[in-house]
Order: C-alpha cells, then structure tokens, then sequence
C-alpha cells in the first residue's frame, strides 16, 4: 500500500476527516493498522480522500501517512515511555508546546478539521452529558467543538453510556442542529434508537449535502448527521443491558474516576461482550465513513 492512502494528495478532490484516537485507544491488538487500511479503502471507494488526524512530536499533522500512523501506534504499545496522550480541545495546546504526540478524539479532530477545511468527519460515537451529572459535572468537549467549528459529523449518536436526552437537550440548547440519515430518531451507538428525536430528515444525499453546505456557512456551527448502527449489527437491548452493568461494575472496581470513566468502561464492555460490542463499533464506524465520504463528495461537488 502506497504512503498516500491514509491521507496523502493522491486520490479524489473531496476530503473525508477521520480521528486517530479509535485506533490508537480503541483497537486491541494489532487491529489498528489493518483497520485504519480498511476505512481509507471505504473512503476512497466512496468518492473521498481519506485525511487522518494526529499530533506527531508536537506537530500536527492532517493526513497521516502508514508510516507516521506506525510510529504512533509503536509509541502507545509502550516504544516511548510517554505513550500517547489522548488529545482533546483543552490539552491539544499544551501537547503541541510540549512536543507531545497525540491522538485526536472527536474534538480535536473537528477543530483540526477546520483549521484544513475539510468540512466533513466521519466517527463512531460523538460524547455528550455522562449520567449522575448532579453528583459531578462530566460534559464532553464533544459538544462545544461542535457550536464553535462549522464541521457535519457522521455519528451514530452519542455513545450508549451516557444520558442519551440530556446529551440532545444541550445539542439544541447550543443551536447544534441533529439531522438523521434516513432516520426520524436520535441513535445511541449499539442502539438505533436512543429515545429522542432529531431536528429534520433527510433521504437524499443530494439534498442532504445542499442542506449541509449552506448551514455550516450559515450558522458557523457544527452539524450532527445521525446515521444509526446498521440493523443486522444492532446489539439486543437486553444483552447491552447486562453487559453494560458488569462493565461498569468491573470500572468502579478498577478505580476508574473522572476522564478515566469512559475508556475503562469501553475497554471493559469489549471483554464482558466477548467481543461484541468491538464488532458492533467497528461496524457502525465503516457506515459511517460511508456515508460521510459520499457527504462530502456532494458538499464538494465531485
């Protein structure tokens, strides 16, 4: 595979941002790199450029190579005693002061997006409001970037371990508008249905990329296109239940606390799922690249 294929100038005019932290945190094993291989060929065979993000000894670079990806994923499996930091708006200052190497979360992905003008990025789950925020204020950085930095963000929801109405409720309090792709429903990761609506519909591509075009240079805002879980990898409500349970459990005694919370859960529900729900995030991710490369070879008009 060429240098150019996780980002580089070859290939279509329109630009497909893609984060790093899924495959830096997220992938065990050695699955990243085959992964990161496998959504810059569904970005690219869908009519976009792949443009990979991260922070390299301090620097930012929008369009990782192979070989620069490989140097971060060798820095996180313990080559560089610092490791790589899980970068969001807050901290991406200081790694860049610090020489830091960084994978970029929703956030960071979205505000380095901007800044290179690539209008379109294609995740897994966006964060928003964590449960029990009376007893501590947990809202995820997520949010914000999205009222500040005019990008669509092709998401299943937000992440099924959060307060799936809250998390929309302060999506419309920040004026982020929440459209569905081909769904009337706000989705909630493993689940296509996370209880609350979106804000329109769309079943068009075209009309959807006119819509999105327009509204990111309208509002200056960010935009959510909901795009649910496929059906055939939606997990039971049932099994997600259960397992989220003993994820959580398993977290608590682990002493998980404060940023912490999350990835212990995740890593947690991944092993008490017996894989199930890494399946069912790497699937809703290769959707969502899907359809976020086609989004924006219509917003560019390709």
């Amino acid at each position: 595979m060429s240098e150019t294929t996780l980002g580089g100038s070859a290939g279509p005019v329109a630009r497909l941002a893609l984060e790093t932290t899924l495959l830096v945190h997220g992938v065990p094993g050695g699955g990243a790199m085959a992964l990161a291989r496998e959504l810059s060929a569904l970005a690219m065979a869908h009519g976009a450029r792949p443009v990979l993000m991260g922070v390299l000894g301090g620097r930012v670079v929008c369009g990782l190579s192979e070989a620069e990806l490989e140097v971060m994923l060798a820095q996180a499996r313990g080559g560089v005693a610092d490791g790589v930091l899980k970068l969001n708006t807050s901290s991406l200052g200081a790694a860049l002061a610090q020489g830091r190497t960084g994978a970029t979360t929703v956030s960071t992905t979205v505000e380095l997006a901007h800044g290179a003008g690539v209008r379109v990025f294609a995740t897994g789950g966006i964060g928003g409001v964590h449960r029990g925020l009376g007893e501590r204020l947990d809202i995820s950085t997520d949010l914000l970037a999205l009222s500040r930095f005019p990008v669509a963000v092709v998401t299943a929801g937000c992440k099924s371990i959060l307060d799936v109405s809250a998390t929309r409720e302060l999506l419309e309090t920040l004026g982020v508008p929440v459209i569905g792709w081909r769904t009337e429903r706000f989705p909630a990761f493993y689940r296509r249905d996370g209880g609350e609506g979106v804000d329109a519909r769309f079943d068009d591509m075209g009309a959807l990329a006119r819509y999105v075009r327009h509204e990111l240079a309208r509002s200056g805002r960010g935009v959510v296109i909901c795009n649910p879980i496929p059906a055939e990898d939606e997990l039971r409500e049932e099994d997600w239940r259960g397992w989220l349970a003993a994820a959580e459990a398993r977290a608590r005694r682990g002493g998980a606390a404060g940023r912490g919370v999350t990835p212990a859960v995740l890593a947690a529900l991944h092993e008490v799922s017996g894989g199930a729900t890494l399946a069912a995030n790497v699937a809703l991710v290769k959707d969502n690249v899907r359809v976020g490369a086609a989004l924006a070879r219509g917003i560019s008009g390709v």
